[in-house]
């Protein structure tokens, strides 16, 4: 069992992490949320070699594992709209490109931005999604249209003149 779970944890941390810090986790909360949704796994480990997909499972995992952080989480401190200047290294651009990503994600609603995460930084297919979710298949297919339209949107009325 540790070989096979090893293997499956050391695979699946990677894609977990981004898919927390999409979620809306700062890296340190997306570390801690990982290290409880592959805790979790390794407790339910029967259950999750038992699955259809694991993927799946571990999605679901994390996806609970962060809607109860929320919920039982006081925020004192509030995000602001508009961050105070700061001189930054060459990599402007790419800092530039990854704040209006974020900002555009964080414009979503949380249905929206749990479908993207799920189809894109998972992996699962829409029928998975839609099964983890309890949504019908259309709805997922709906949600991901309607939240990549205005990712774009966000996106574009972003773009840095290079």
């Amino acid at each position: 069992m540790d070989d096979d779970y090893t293997g499956f944890a050391a695979a699946r941390w990677r894609p977990l992490l981004r898919a927390a810090i999409v979620l809306g986790c700062s890296p340190t909360e997306a570390e801690d949320l990982v290290q409880t949704t592959l805790l979790r796994c390794y407790v339910a480990w029967p259950k999750v070699v038992r699955a259809e997909s694991r993927d799946a499972y571990a999605g679901r995992v994390l996806l609970n594992a962060f809607r109860e952080s929320r919920r039982r989480r006081w925020w004192g401190e509030r995000p602001a709209a508009d961050l105070p200047e700061q001189v930054l290294d060459d990599d402007t651009g790419r800092v530039d490109d990854a704040d209006a990503a974020r900002r555009a994600l964080a414009g979503l609603t949380a249905a929206q931005r749990e479908v993207v995460v799920l189809r894109h930084y998972v992996g699962l297919s829409e029928r998975e999604t839609a099964d983890l979710l309890g949504v019908p298949r259309g709805t997922v297919k709906s949600r991901l249209s309607t939240a990549l339209g205005r990712l774009a949107g966000a996106l574009d009325e972003t773009e840095v003149d290079r």
